[in-house]
């Protein structure tokens, strides 16, 4: 019996594309039984043949097949040198801010996911580590903001929920002048969308929770790094925190992963329908959507970007029409979260940046009249006819 963490990852080969990747995976079989969808090994333990005779597994807190699996598969999609399998976004985010130091400085993009704010200032702050917020859009406040401390550079881009777009390529030279990680959150646009490791990001996080699963059947989170020494840090991470996806889970990151590329497609195409729906709408104020020719960061998207992702946002006239949009949408669901196969509607004042201090909120624009959608495969008519009445139907 071969050692199955020893077979070649063939779908590394640069002439397969990027949807042959995702179907296939790392081994795209099991090597043991032949199995084309890799087995669930649900075991917490492995047994060895003799001493120092071993299957390359020993403990399922350590590896797991088919956590490998999933891994390498991740690695192989964000072209990066090993990948991280955890328990949910945050997850992978703690296990990243575990890099740094007490004294230790981060510079986040200012309108970050709530929950990474929380992990910054009730976290890892208790622990000596600070975190300072700035609009990553504006390079000469980045490059006037860099202190002898500062160690890690962490955006998302798009942001969530401003839709506010960042340069990768351009921050990356910088952080790395400066002696910096970059940590990319590439959860919104997925990397068939954007690969942050080839515009030169050091480390990659996913909500894999989103879009890498699809079904919003899981939650999960993805670590992907682009040296060995970083890999050896979130080995050693994983083994002492014990934050590892389970085995079940991340069977099901692997169903979704092979329909990614076709997912991100019609996610894509549907968006830009009902972005152009929502524009021209007379309650609809604003709207923050990256596929627009007039939106701030369009032409970085498009140097970066292969697509223009799910998101858009929105500024309706009133609190009122909020509520009733709220109440009245149906196809469309009012709920927390984004990237699955439904489409989703969030207040983010409430719900995903509640964290932020109403200050913050006002000065990010997150107003009582913002609202999130994440827009689904259902068909583009249906969910333009949903928000029809949603908005403007009779109250």
């Amino acid at each position: 019996m071969k050692n199955f963490s020893n077979f070649t990852d063939y779908s590394r080969k640069e002439d397969l594309h990027f949807e042959s990747k995702a179907v296939h995976g790392a081994l795209g079989h099991d090597p043991f039984s032949g199995a084309v969808s890799m087995p669930i090994y649900q075991t917490s333990t492995f047994r060895h043949r003799a001493l120092f005779d071993s299957t390359g597994f020993d403990y399922s807190r350590l590896s797991n097949p088919t956590r490998l699996e999933l891994e390498r598969t991740m690695a192989i999609l964000e072209e990066g040198v090993e990948g991280f399998a955890f328990t949910s976004g945050q997850a992978a985010n703690m296990a990243v801010f575990t890099l740094l130091n007490p004294g230790d400085e981060v510079l986040l993009s200012d309108d970050i996911y709530g929950g990474t704010f929380r992990i910054g200032n009730d976290i890892f702050t208790r622990y000596g580590a600070s975190f300072t917020y700035i609009d990553m859009c504006d390079l000469t406040l980045l490059e006037n903001s860099f202190h002898e401390n500062t160690k890690m550079v962490y955006l998302e881009t798009p942001t969530n929920p401003m839709m506010k777009v960042a340069d990768i390529a351009a921050i990356a030279r910088m952080a790395h002048e400066h002696g910096c990680l970059l940590v990319v959150d590439n959860t919104l646009m997925s990397p068939y969308f954007q690969k942050p490791i080839t515009l030169g990001a050091d480390i990659v996080v996913h909500s894999a929770t989103k879009f890498i699963c699809g079904h919003n059947d899981v939650l999960a989170g993805i670590v992907v790094v682009n040296s060995d020494e970083l890999a050896t840090f979130m080995h050693g991470q994983i083994k002492t925190h014990g934050n590892q996806l389970a085995p079940m889970d991340s069977w099901l990151l692997l169903r979704g992963i092979k329909t990614l590329p076709v997912r991100m497609e019609r996610h894509a195409e549907n968006a830009m329908k009902v972005a152009r729906w929502l524009r021209a709408q007379e309650k609809v104020k604003k709207i923050f959507y990256v596929g627009f020719e007039d939106h701030p960061g369009h032409e970085i998207m498009k140097k970066q970007c292969s697509g223009f992702g799910a998101m858009i946002s929105i500024n309706v006239d009133s609190f009122e029409t909020v509520k009733k949009i709220l109440r009245r949408v149906d196809l469309v669901m009012f709920a927390e979260s984004l990237g699955g196969t439904e489409t989703l509607i969030t207040y983010p004042r409430t719900q995903t940046h509640e964290s932020l201090t109403e200050e913050n909120r006002q000065r990010l624009g997150i107003t009582d009249s913002f609202l999130r959608l994440s827009i689904g495969l259902e068909h583009a008519d249906d969910i333009i006819a949903d928000l029809d009445q949603a908005i403007n139907g009779e109250p």
